[in-house]
């Protein structure tokens, strides 16, 4: 069926490419700092195409749109942007040009492209110059087309800030401060541009509001060896931020005016930045003053990522008593789902609602750390599916629910995935479900040295599916915030090295997710996700060995298991993890009929 709404969108932002001499108009997924979930302000992409998963970039021309994303969301993007004559890149597939070959391929010598360059990462940006060079593409980067034509657009977030104790953090903002400053010292540099919401709420140890699921402010950082300059929304600053940023030499600054500040700054020496997440106009701003003082800009990896990443002992400490509490209560609600599937009218969207309210009854409880996947059936092939209070599936008796869900405490923020079943299923699928757990314990029990990256011990999860020729189009694992973002770098596990994509050694104090599936588009969707700690093991003549230790304790669905697929050493992996899983939980369920049955769920088999 055709969409009207999205194509009358399209041809009103057509009108305006050409009323500004725009022939190509390209929109992210992105904020003013390269968020991975945005507010509704930034919602550009969504409002032209329909597709509203959390990774896509649009590119619109005089009569072509078309949208690439990742093997996360091919299945959702397909089904959202259905009669709006926009056209599916599926990134990464065979013969599927990238968006930069399809502009080298398309464009013309001389024409323009358009972008809010506020909104495009530099590292995309240059790219794009290197990339276009040669047909003397003009650049376009200062317009924001969105706000001609989206004429109820919401307002750009504003909420108050608050500030966490050190105790809480187990740092100072003072004591980050100065190893941040060793660190520009140690690369030659006088001052540095943070732009990622995330780093300079760590770094600050401030918190806000500004990004659904996300406890961040929309802010900026301009730091030197003598001043730190926080650029934020005025009406955002409460009187105890206020008094906290002077007792600390925290000059406060408006939010709105950085691109001007970093025009007319006296620059002292060369600058560091970080071109994944400063965006491309700050980057031109930055450029022509240092043209013009004659000092460098350097292009480093943030260092407040890698401090971030490694958690000292209060972060470590609050985060275990947080993912133990966070597990008792899904499990609660996984023993709900099934008492109560096919007695009472159960949706997906239900059954999210119902998980998130059992979630803010726990202590310290902020926000869902993102939106609760709550996927039945077919959809559950969808990796990010979101059932919305218009659009869901009902729940019965039969097949498998997958959800995947998480909050933001005082003390720590979780994500964990479990796959339901609520009925019969078929062999195919327990054969599926149980290759997932074997690869999610073989990731999870293995033993590895120090200097390994997490694409060397990516196969122990992956190898399991790829003995039945299936993958799952994804990486393994990503870091996780301390009462920040869900998803956090530089660590990750995957199996595909992707330029442009940061990369860490594995280290003790970080913290990783377990996260294998399978996703048959039509059929079904497991996921089983887990939540490890990197600890240093044995030390010897071979070097330091490491570990990981399991965070997350919930059951496993033994009704999906096959143990024909395994072999003894995974049966053994799966018992103790339930044994331990009986072990720490059970004391934390004070009702007894779920005491009973979870003593019955942890069996060993």
């Amino acid at each position: 069926m055709e969409n009207l709404v999205i194509k009358e969108r399209l041809a009103k932002l057509r009108a305006k490419m050409q009323e500004t001499g725009i022939d190509y108009y390209m929109m992210p997924t992105s904020d003013y700092h390269n968020s991975e979930y945005v507010a509704d302000f930034f919602n550009v992409r969504a409002y032209f195409c329909g597709f509203n998963g959390s990774n896509g970039t649009l590119v619109v021309g005089k009569d072509w749109a078309g949208m690439w994303t990742d093997g996360r969301y091919f299945i959702q993007a397909e089904k959202q942007m259905e009669g709006t004559g926009v056209t599916l890149y599926r990134m990464l597939d065979a013969g599927v040009p990238t968006l930069t070959e399809y502009l080298q391929a398309n464009m013309q010598k001389g024409e323009v492209l358009g972008f809010d360059g506020k909104v495009i990462a530099t590292e995309i940006g240059k790219n794009l110059e290197k990339s276009l060079r040669k047909k003397e593409i003009e650049f376009k980067y200062s317009m924001d087309l969105a706000d001609s034509v989206w004429t109820d657009r919401p307002a750009l977030p504003c909420h108050d800030i608050y500030v966490l104790s050190d105790e809480l953090c187990g740092k100072s903002y003072k004591d980050k401060l100065s190893d941040v400053r060793a660190a520009m010292a140690q690369n030659n540099t006088q001052q540095h541009i943070l732009c990622k919401l995330d780093d300079i709420m760590w770094l600050t140890n401030l918190r806000g509001n500004d990004v659904e699921c996300n406890p961040v402010a929309l802010s900026y950082a301009f730091i030197t060896m003598d001043e730190f300059f926080l650029f934020v929304q005025s009406a955002e600053v409460t009187d105890a931020v206020a008094d906290y940023c002077k007792s600390n030499g925290i000059v406060l600054k408006d939010y709105h005016q950085f691109v001007s500040f970093l025009g007319e700054y006296k620059l002292k020496g060369d600058t560091l930045y970080d071109q994944r997440n400063v965006s491309y106009a700050v980057y031109k701003a930055l450029l022509d003053n240092t043209e013009k003082s004659g000092y460098e800009i350097r292009n480093i990896e943030d260092p407040t990522e890698l401090m971030k990443a490694l958690k000292n002992e209060t972060e470590l400490k609050n985060i275990r008593e947080v993912y133990l509490r966070d597990s008792a209560q899904l499990t609660k609600f996984i023993y709900w789902v099934k008492t109560n599937v096919g007695k009472i009218p159960m949706t997906e969207y239900s059954a999210a609602m119902k998980l998130d309210s059992m979630r803010a009854e726990l202590p310290g409880f902020i926000e869902l750390s993102f939106p609760t996947i709550s996927a039945y059936g077919s959809n559950a092939a969808m990796m990010h599916y979101e059932a919305t209070e218009d659009d869901y599936a009902e729940v019965k008796p039969e097949g498998m629910l997958l959800v995947d869900s998480g909050g933001t405490y005082m003390g720590g923020t979780t994500d964990v995935t479990r796959t339901i079943v609520l009925g019969k299923i078929s062999d195919e699928i327990k054969h599926h479900y149980t290759a997932t757990v074997v690869g999610m314990l073989q990731l999870a029990n293995c033993n590895f040295l120090e200097g390994c990256y997490g694409r060397n011990v990516d196969i122990m999860a992956r190898q399991p599916l790829w003995d039945l020729n299936i993958d799952y189009k994804c990486g393994t694992g990503h870091g996780i915030g301390y009462m920040l973002n869900v998803h956090e770098g530089p660590q990750n596990i995957r199996w595909r090295m992707r330029p442009g994509l940061e990369d860490a050694i594995l280290e003790p104090g970080m913290i990783v997710s377990d996260e294998p599936g399978v996703y048959i588009e039509g059929s079904h969707g497991i996921r089983i996700e887990n939540i490890l700690e990197v600890v240093a093991g044995t030390c010897n003549g071979d070097g330091q060995f490491l570990h990981f230790n399991q965070l997350t304790y919930v059951p496993i669905d033994l009704e999906a298991i096959d143990t024909q697929y395994m072999q003894p050493k995974d049966i053994k992996a799966l018992n103790d993890y339930h044994a331990e899983v009986y072990r720490r939980v059970e004391p934390l369920i004070e009702e007894p009929e779920i005491k009973e049955w979870l003593k019955e769920a942890t069996r060993a088999i």
